[in-house]
């Protein structure tokens, strides 16, 4: 075995073991969440670019950091699955089959989509405290970015992938999706990208808590 099959074996050994067999006895039945919300994506894609439709999916999954927060703590959920409009479709798609396909199987449906949902809403509400700190802070962003539309599913995607690759020790894979993400800050200083990093924040907030249930769950059987 070479140095690079050992590597790739110690990173993703894990994750291949658990996603291989539901697959391999499954196959598309074993996602059914991933395939229903690529399937979404696609019907919102097709109706947003209609003339009569574009209006419809605004009013129920665009979210602004203008917008009145009630109606989009509303509109979050469904904004995850709207494609943004500036971007081919087709990525929107393929990281929602596989990174949501790959977190059903391995951290169920209910867990992928709170985690899916705490990245997306953290960028969403980080938008709204960025504007707020004004494009002098650090972490500020500036006023016309209130005007912008926030939608897709990459904050969900970038939560999933860090809490994933944290799940089943896959460390390097995981720090290289922050540091990307933090160079896509650097390059390109936008909401997006800013959005990515808030979204890392709260999912490694939940790898957090969940560490610290683990031991104190591990600290009582050890007790008894």
């Amino acid at each position: 075995m070479t140095r690079i099959a050992r590597w790739a074996r110690t990173e993703w050994g894990l994750l291949y073991i658990a996603v291989r067999g539901p697959l391999v006895r499954r196959r598309w039945r074993a996602v059914p969440m991933a395939i229903g919300a690529v399937c979404l994506t696609a019907v919102l894609q097709f109706v947003q670019n209609r003339s009569w439709g574009y209006q419809f999916v605004q009013n129920v999954g665009a979210v602004r950091a203008e917008d009145p927060l009630c109606p989009a703590l509303l509109r979050t959920p469904v904004s995850l699955f709207v494609p943004a409009l500036d971007l081919p479709v087709w990525g929107a798609l393929a990281q929602l089959l596989i990174v949501f396909g790959i977190a059903e199987i391995c951290l169920g449906r209910w867990r992928t989509f709170v985690i899916a949902y705490a990245a997306t809403l953290a960028g969403t509400l980080y938008a709204r405290l960025g504007i707020w700190l004004g494009p002098d802070s650090p972490l500020g962003l500036p006023a016309a970015d209130s005007h912008v539309v926030d939608t897709g599913p990459s904050a969900a995607v970038v939560g999933l992938a860090v809490f994933l690759a944290w799940r089943y020790r896959a460390y390097v894979t995981g720090g290289v999706v922050i540091a990307a993400m933090v160079v896509e800050v650097l390059l390109k200083d936008n909401l997006a990208g800013k959005e990515h990093l808030a979204a890392i924040a709260a999912v490694l907030m939940l790898c957090g808590i969940s560490e610290v249930r683990h031991r104190r769950r591990t600290g009582r059987v050890a007790m008894r």
